[in-house]
């Protein structure tokens, strides 16, 4: 068997934590607060995707998240598995790509997003 080698994405994973910081109702300042930080910039650091959480952090974002540290981080293969199935799924006629997410199942969904 060959090894597998992946890497998480920064700035996948950061856009993927903002996206749900928001879904979940939560601002920076509540992160800042339930972590125990004196001021917010590690969190804007992750949103950013200048930076990940660390391994203790992450656990504590998955448990105020609702999700686990698999559907917070992005890796390598996340992101060749979207780019395989909207380069598949397009739709030509009105030139509309299709977007892809795991749902909390962690079964992927087909969603239109738009172009323009």
């Amino acid at each position: 068997m060959e090894p597998i080698y992946l890497s998480i994405r920064q700035k996948e994973t950061g856009n993927r934590i903002k996206g749900l910081l928001y879904e979940n109702g939560y601002t920076v300042k509540d992160i800042q607060s339930a972590m125990g930080f004196e001021n917010p910039q590690a969190v804007y650091k992750w949103i950013s995707g200048k930076s990940l959480p660390s391994l203790d952090n992450l656990v504590i974002l998955s448990k105020l998240l609702n999700r686990s540290m698999e559907d917070i981080l992005v890796i390598d293969g996340d992101v060749l598995f979207y780019f395989l199935l909207n380069s598949r799924f397009n739709d030509i006629r009105y030139n509309m790509p299709y977007a892809f997410s795991r749902n909390k199942d962690n079964n992927y969904r087909r969603k239109k997003e738009c172009s323009k």
